[in-house]
């Protein structure tokens, strides 16, 4: 009998854990005592699940390994971040091996979906594991990898419109594999090699990084040039093998972290990359341009008796997450040298809104002079609609 659970109820594990929910009897598990509180109380700090869907009979939440003992298909979704020198951060990794030592039987699966560098799985995982239990992959337990492909405020590419890649090297309990994943996506895509997948997860993150630093850099040659990019771009994209990308800031926890991984293994390899970590250096150095820029526009307008609001402080749109937003980065700059700037972000809750000092609901929408987007939210879009005789500037335009 297929008993799964899920370590890790974070942006990528706890999606995961409501749709196989809808099948199975089956168990969330995370350190976190006050997420697991509140999830036990049927209520997500990141809203994107309501009340129904954490509240079904088949979900059982924990934050104690005991609880978890009598599972034997493991899905493992913690963070993979990098420290500050640019390293990978294995720590979250390394730790839930040995926590699953402790809990896994002969016989159990255990897949990652976290995003890592190709071979940590079989060279680092793989090695914790079997060290704290003396049991041998490939005959007492199995790893899987099969990376999350989530992109989070996405409602067109939902988790089951995915291609789910799996690998999976053995024949044993393979039927148990597919029946579990079949449930989270409609197409699955299979492997025996554990390295190529991890590979093909990170490029796909590392190619979208790059193009959009291309086009940001593109973007500020033309800004500099005064020539209009929305126009250089619509010309260019009528030829039919352009890539019609937009600039942006490119934040949050994948695509500013995952060249790095790549990068790593690489020069263990006595290889520097060039094109690899492109991206970077113009994508991360892009808020002080668009910084700069918007500091000058204010300084054209007359702006200190003039209430300001930032609109859109997340790293995306549509979502609620803060961490490595560059706009709330830009933001934060930009009220240490301009008086009466207020941020203003529709998604947040009020606990994460209040400890930041963000507004999350506005009272009177027309109560502000002038109006700084950022993050196209859904409700960033409804509330330009909405105003009236305003000030509206883009940050990027």
């Amino acid at each position: 009998m297929l008993k799964p659970c899920v370590v890790g109820l974070g942006y990528v594990g706890l999606p995961l854990l409501i749709k196989l929910s809808k099948k199975f009897k089956i168990i969330g598990y995370d350190n976190d005592k006050k997420r697991i509180s509140k999830l036990k109380k049927s209520i997500d700090i990141f809203k994107e699940f309501n009340k129904k869907a954490l509240s079904n009979k088949n979900l059982y939440y924990s934050c104690s390994l005991k609880d978890i003992k009598k599972s034997n298909f493991y899905i493992i979704a913690v963070p993979t971040p990098i420290y500050r020198n640019k390293k990978p951060n294995l720590s979250y990794l390394k730790n839930v091996s040995k926590s699953l030592s402790k809990v896994i039987n002969k016989g159990d699966l255990i897949f990652f979906e976290s995003t890592v560098y190709p071979g940590v799985t079989e060279n680092i995982c793989k090695k914790i594991i079997e060290r704290e239990t003396s049991l041998l992959e490939g005959k007492d337990f199995f790893l899987g990898y099969s990376p999350e492909r989530v992109n989070p405020g996405d409602k067109k590419h939902s988790l089951k419109k995915i291609d789910k890649i799996i690998a999976y090297p053995y024949n044993f309990r393979f039927r148990d594999v597919t029946q579990l994943y079949k449930e989270v996506s409609k197409k699955m895509i299979f492997t025996k090699n554990i390295k190529e997948a991890e590979t093909a997860k990170v490029i796909e993150n590392i190619q979208r990084d790059v193009n959009i630093g291309l086009i940001n850099e593109i973007y500020i040659v033309c800004k500099k040039l005064n020539i209009n990019f929305g126009n250089v771009i619509n010309l260019a994209s009528t030829k039919w093998n352009f890539l019609k990308y937009k600039p942006g800031l490119v934040g949050g926890h994948c695509l500013p972290v995952d060249p790095y991984y790549l990068s790593y293994v690489s020069n263990l390899k006595k290889f520097k990359t060039k094109v690899i970590l492109a991206g970077r250096s113009i994508n991360d150095n892009i808020t002080i341009y668009l910084k700069n820029n918007l500091i000058e526009k204010l300084r054209k307008i007359k702006t200190k008796k003039k209430k300001i609001l930032f609109c859109g402080l997340t790293y995306k749109e549509n979502v609620s997450d803060l961490r490595n937003s560059l706009s709330l980065k830009i933001y934060k700059e930009i009220k240490r040298k301009i008086p009466n700037v207020y941020g203003y972000d529709p998604t947040l809750n009020n606990i994460i809104a209040k400890k930041n000092k963000i507004l999350n609901n506005l009272n009177n929408i027309n109560m502000f002079d002038i109006y700084i987007i950022v993050i196209k939210h859904n409700k960033i879009k409804q509330l330009i609609k909405k105003l009236k005789n305003k000030k509206i500037i883009y940050l990027i335009d």
